[in-house]
């Protein structure tokens, strides 16, 4: 199954401890511009931009960006990308503190400190943006990080996971244990994830995945 045509994924590829490793940030349509979620790191902004003109747009064609939450893989161009244009930024109250530099990182693997970067928007809970592809309806997903976020789009029962749910050799999986701060609290995130109507799933880590609201409720019960 595709993804809808107002939905881009923008795989960024990069190294990693010196293996090579993809991100999967998405750029959605919207009647004003587009929604970019997540930015991926400022050495993989030449290729945003080439993964954009790919789908016909560019940078000056950002006019909301959505965090899904701190970690540096997901914001590390969004200095790079607000010094060149002036989207939009939102991104949840807990990580918004971290972004723009009001709190530090909390440790752990990949959570360094970008440049600190103000946040137009934040949210205390669920919200909801107007898209090509439907209203998109920002769904709390606490344990990654105490504000991670995805993105569930009713209409095309399509969920934009972030780091909520994994995908490997295309299959999908849960949220790493070693990269949770609270593994626990991110399960309970997979089992209110299962409860909404999904067939299709793009993960930040693993991309985009043909599996739905069944493989979900497996995983967070364990299987």
């Amino acid at each position: 199954m595709a993804l809808p045509p107002s939905v881009h994924l923008l795989p960024l590829e990069f190294e990693h401890r010196g293996r090579p490793a993809t991100l999967s940030p998405v750029a959605i349509e919207t009647d004003r511009g587009l929604l970019l979620v997540d930015t991926g790191l400022d050495s993989t902004v030449d290729q945003l931009e080439a993964r954009l003109d790919d789908a016909g747009f560019g940078l000056e064609d950002l006019r909301l960006v959505l965090l899904t939450h701190q970690d540096v893989d997901h914001v590390d161009a969004l200095a790079t990308i607000t010094d060149r244009v002036s989207p939009v930024v939102v991104a949840s109250t807990h990580a918004a503190q971290i972004i723009d530099g009001r709190e530090e990182p909390r440790g752990g693997v990949g959570r360094g400190r970008p440049t600190p970067v103000p946040v137009d928007v934040e949210l205390d809970g669920w919200g909801t943006i107007d898209t090509r592809a439907g209203p998109a309806r920002v769904v709390p997903t606490p344990g990654h990080t105490p504000g991670h976020v995805s993105l569930y789009f009713p209409d095309e029962r399509l969920l934009v996971a972030a780091d909520a749910l994994t995908a490997d050799g295309g299959v999908l999986q849960g949220p790493r244990p070693e990269m949770s701060e609270e593994m626990e609290l991110a399960l309970e995130s997979v089992g209110r994830l299962a409860e909404l109507d999904v067939d299709h799933v793009v993960c930040y880590h693993g991309g985009s995945v043909e599996a739905g609201s069944d493989r979900i409720a497996e995983i967070a019960a364990g299987e």
